[in-house]
């Protein structure tokens, strides 16, 4: 049987290098699909939850989840799927195959300096990654909304979209491109500390399990995520609560003819001062129950 030659070895060796390469970035983004395709009627009723404001009445979960089945059927939950799942393709992959990829390499210079990663290197792992992710992957988060939230407009004044690509489309030509990076700010923000909850604390909690129990792996991977995902829900959600106001601009007080925030701290003042503080926190279940099985 005859050995392979240098060239074949070289080639090989190179085709396992890519492999290792891209297989986070590909994981992330399975992972990513799966999860939203799975967490997307949560998500479409926490951004219903999210977008009432007050004196508009206070809804439960289940109310609003009836009230958007009662429209057209319960696949009306589902809407904005297809958002969901490019913004997986575009922020999911980022996002999950970059800190893949930064904590491999803070692992590797932690060898070679006789020391370990640490609960500082997997949070600034994650920051890093979030932060990148999100502000490649904003558009998509922009016609999710958009998407989501178009069932709460009169029939009359309601996008009809038919895809992401047709909002993409459609929000680029009535209001410009620089619309689709509306809420970039807290966008970033939201995306770097859901990393920071999710992935850190992930990591470093399985990290301490493996280091303290016994458990079989996968009750350790299972026990780090739900730690994770309560983590990544306290952090996260004031931030993702002003991006959904922000990104959902065109269908807030569209008779004013201007925007009711005109920015990421003008929007944290305006909801505290007419809604207050709490409001952030007001519509925690759903979020976590968004985040929790996905993470």
């Amino acid at each position: 049987m005859e050995k392979p030659t240098m060239r074949e070895q070289g080639q090989t060796s190179t085709s396992l290098d890519l492999l290792n390469l891209f297989a986070p970035f590909i994981t992330g983004c399975t992972a990513g699909m799966i999860a939203t395709t799975c967490v997307q009627p949560i998500d479409t009723i926490k951004v219903r939850m999210q977008l009432m404001e007050q004196g508009h009445g206070r809804s439960s979960p289940w109310t609003i989840a009836r009230s958007i089945v009662a429209q057209n059927g319960f696949l009306n939950l589902y809407q904005g799927l297809s958002a969901g799942l490019l913004r997986q393709l575009v922020y999911g992959t980022l996002r999950l195959g970059l800190f893949s990829t930064f904590e491999k390499k803070l692992e590797r210079q932690a060898r070679e300096q006789g020391t370990t990663v640490g609960f500082g290197g997997r949070a600034v792992a994650g920051l890093g990654a979030g932060a990148i992710a999100a502000l490649v992957g904003t558009p998509t988060e922009v016609a999710l909304i958009r998407m989501q939230a178009d069932g709460m407009s009169p029939v009359k004044q309601r996008k009809l979209y038919t895809s992401v690509l047709d909002a993409l489309a459609r929000i680029t030509r009535q209001e410009g491109v620089l619309a689709l990076w509306k809420g970039t700010a807290p966008n970033i923000i939201r995306a770097m500390s859901t990393n920071f909850g999710q992935l850190a604390f992930f990591s470093e909690s399985k990290h301490q399990i493996r280091n303290h129990t016994s458990l079989p792996i996968q009750t350790q991977t299972a026990l780090a995520a739900c730690i994770a995902g309560l983590a990544g829900a306290i952090i996260s959600l004031p931030f993702d609560f002003v991006k959904t106001r922000l990104q959902n601009q065109s269908l807030v007080a569209p008779s004013r003819g201007l925007p009711l925030y005109i920015g990421t701290v003008h929007c944290f003042s305006t909801i505290i001062h007419r809604e207050g503080l709490l409001r952030f926190y007001r519509d925690f279940w759903p979020y976590f129950l968004r985040v929790g099985p996905q993470s």
